[in-house]
């Protein structure tokens, strides 16, 4: 059985692992217990899907989305894998395809939706197929506390010990509490192999900006990256379909997704989002876990997402292709008040709420970090790094002050109002502005009454959210968003510690400029090879992704290959879509070409091309005999193909692969091409 190097080549058409694959594969295919996580777009997916090639028998792939499970099939069959799906969205003609293949022996993956291990019959028809692996996709959705929480997740288990197979289980965001939760429902509690490989995307940009007419902030950002894939994840149904309306007024393809929708309504989108380039998708986190399309160049977050994990979950959906994307998250006070009421209103144990506060508190940090966010980042999944580069505050470092002063009077003010009003009555106070309400409680005597004068009210807002931000002080839910003073705040007040804050106030951050896919030279290239792509998909029925995704076309437009044996060293061309596709991607690099014999075309980016063009040119000098007057003779294309592949040492090898006539002739002046190639 060929190697995993062999089969990444051949099949996937990479030279190279990404990082942590090769050791992962490895452990998979041998039959361990793996559990692996991976920074979403690190190629999880090829982690089960290579070992399945290399094992005997067939490996079922338990994965949470019907449309996630067909977009990976299509892309296995596009390689020339056998994959099939068993789901509720299969046409009878698509089940009974995979049923065929299951009984002729042909499928290596089967993919299931967790909710068909409910059905009594699902055990004996894995037991029958000879399954020899079961590998979990998206493993945190068995984490009974996660927002993605699947119930049916709960009886892998139970098949992994009927069925006493080995089990891989692979995701993209779990902390050390869910990985204990995979371990004891999906191994029993036995420890699996585990791997645990960097967070780090540096391909996505990252930034953050304080809100300030929001809708204009994500029309601007949207504006200068018209027509490429984008989505926008927003906080509630209402605002998607308003901002997908105002987006589509200002001339761009958008559409939205919430859960509120019907499901063909939904599908129809999904389907859009996949085939469509340059579609934006304005969503709830009801649109994600299912998306797999790899040229998504830009997420926004109109909204703060709900933790830590949930925005690099969604950020993560940006640039799986490796090529740049980027992001903007825009939050304010009032995302910090609605998330802090989520987790005290929600219905989970103490010590969830407490460990959900954490959460979102280092997502708040990440907001209001002063230095490299990339880094600020990575430290809260365990990992260090250095200045990115690759961030609003590595191209643009804030300005900070000593704010001590400043929220030693904001929190005094919280204090002797007897913490029971908002940031919007404290501003009025420390600003010595006399509100009637203001007066009516008698806080014009309070001492703290005007102290601020020094700050205008943008720059209190931009102070009160960055302490909130900080876990400061929080909106207590039993008395309307009133603000509160934390434990954490009282060092500060009593002068024992000092704090820097910066001086943003709410103003927009810069926006960072558009990273060119590539060099204007080979922008009307990649132009065309995307056109040539979305006929050749639209024709097929399939993604553009599914034909080739945007990297490779970048790689494409930018080396410009010449030769079907140029084309196969281009990453994500594999020999199945070489022998597909790789002629009509020539012809617009180098305009119409030759036709190659299909028998040269299935060599192409093998050693085995190069000696087959020299056995061509050896047998050209001979069709007439060593002294040119005997009668023509030639070997065919397919048996110099066999030449080229099998290598014959001897004579007598080479005169049972030819045959006496052929040999006599090109026998002696093969064997020098071979022996000279070795």
């Amino acid at each position: 059985m060929p190697g995993a190097a062999t089969l990444l080549r051949d099949v996937f058409g990479f030279d190279a692992f990404r990082p942590g694959q090769e050791e992962i594969i490895h452990t998979v295919s041998a039959g361990c217990n793996t559990l692996a996580i991976m920074p979403t777009g690190g190629g999880k997916s090829l982690c089960f899907q290579l070992p399945a090639l290399m094992r005997d028998g067939v490996t079922v792939v338990i994965s949470p989305l019907i449309a996630l499970m067909r977009d990976q099939v299509r892309a296995l069959r596009a390689a020339g894998v056998e994959a099939g799906a068993l789901t509720s969205g299969n046409t009878e003609e698509e089940t009974a395809e995979v049923w065929r293949a299951l009984d002729e022996g042909r499928l290596k993956l089967l993919y299931v939706a967790p909710e068909r291990l409910a059905a009594g019959a699902s055990l004996g028809m894995l037991r029958r197929i000879g399954v020899s692996l079961i590998a979990v996709d998206e493993a945190h959705c068995v984490s009974q506390w996660g927002h993605d929480f699947r119930p049916d997740y709960l009886r892998i288990g139970e098949l992994r010990r009927a069925l006493n197979v080995p089990l891989a289980a692979f995701t993209a965001t779990a902390d050390t509490e869910t990985q204990a939760e995979i371990i004891e429902k999906l191994f029993d509690g036995q420890q699996p192999q585990v791997f645990l490989h960097g967070f780090d995307r540096p391909n996505i940009h990252l930034a953050f900006a304080a809100k300030d007419q929001p809708r204009r902030q994500i029309m601007e950002f949207a504006a200068v990256r018209k027509g490429q894939s984008g989505i926008v994840y927003c906080g509630t149904r209402a605002k998607t379909e308003s901002l997908a309306q105002a987006l589509g007024n200002a001339g761009h393809s958008a559409c939205a997704y919430h859960g509120g929708m019907e499901a063909e309504a939904r599908r129809n989108v999904e389907h859009r989002f996949n085939s469509e380039d340059g579609l934006i998708v304005v969503a709830t986190v009801a649109f994600g876990m299912g998306v797999d399309k790899p040229d998504i160049r830009w997420v926004a977050h109109a909204d703060l997402p709900k933790s830590i994990e949930s925005y690099y979950q969604e950020i993560g959906r940006a640039g799986r292709d490796g090529a740049s994307a980027e992001t903007l998250t825009l939050f304010g006070p009032d995302d910090i008040r609605l998330r802090r009421a989520q987790i005290d209103e929600g219905l989970a144990p103490p010590e969830r709420r407490m460990a959900d506060h954490g959460r979102l508190n280092a997502l708040l940090g990440l907001a209001e970090a002063m230095t490299c966010r990339r880094a600020t980042l990575l430290r809260y999944f365990g990992e260090q790094a250095s200045p990115c580069g690759n961030c609003d505050l590595c191209d643009t470092p804030p300005e900070t002050f000593d704010a001590t002063q400043a929220v030693r009077k904001a929190l005094s003010a919280i204090l002797r109002t007897g913490e029971r009003f908002g940031a919007g009555h404290l501003i009025d106070i420390l600003t010595g502005n006399a509100t009637d309400k203001l007066r009516a409680r008698g806080h014009d005597s309070l001492p703290t009454f005007g102290v601020g004068r020094d700050i205008d009210r943008r720059g209190w807002q931009g102070i009160f959210r960055q302490i909130m931000g900080r876990d400061l002080i929080r909106p207590d839910p039993e008395r309307h968003g009133a603000l509160v003073m934390t434990e954490a705040a009282r060092p500060i007040l009593r002068g024992e510690e000092d704090i820097t804050l910066r001086r943003d106030t709410v103003a927009s951050a810069p926006r960072p400029a558009v990273r060119a896919l590539v060099s204007d030279e080979d922008a009307p290239l990649l132009s065309a090879l995307k056109a040539r792509r979305r006929a050749l998909a639209e024709a097929a029925g399939v993604p553009a992704y599914i034909v080739f995704n945007d990297r490779t076309l970048i790689e494409m437009a930018e080396t410009r290959p010449a030769t079907l044996d140029q084309m196969a060293r281009i990453g994500g061309v594999g020999a199945t879509k070489l022998e597909r596709y790789g002629a009509a991607f020539l012809e617009v690099i180098n305009g119409a070409a030759e036709p190659v014999h299909p028998a040269r075309r299935k060599l192409a980016g093998r050693a085995a091309g190069d000696l087959y063009d020299q056995l061509v040119q050896v047998q050209a000098e001979l069709v007439h005999g060593p002294d040119g007057i005997d009668r023509p003779l030639s070997c065919s294309a397919s048996l110099l193909a066999k030449v080229a592949s099998q290598r014959p040492h001897t004579a007598q090898d080479m005169t049972r692969l030819l045959g006496e006539k052929y040999a006599e002739r090109f026998g002696p002046a093969f064997l020098d091409v071979l022996r000279a190639a070795s």
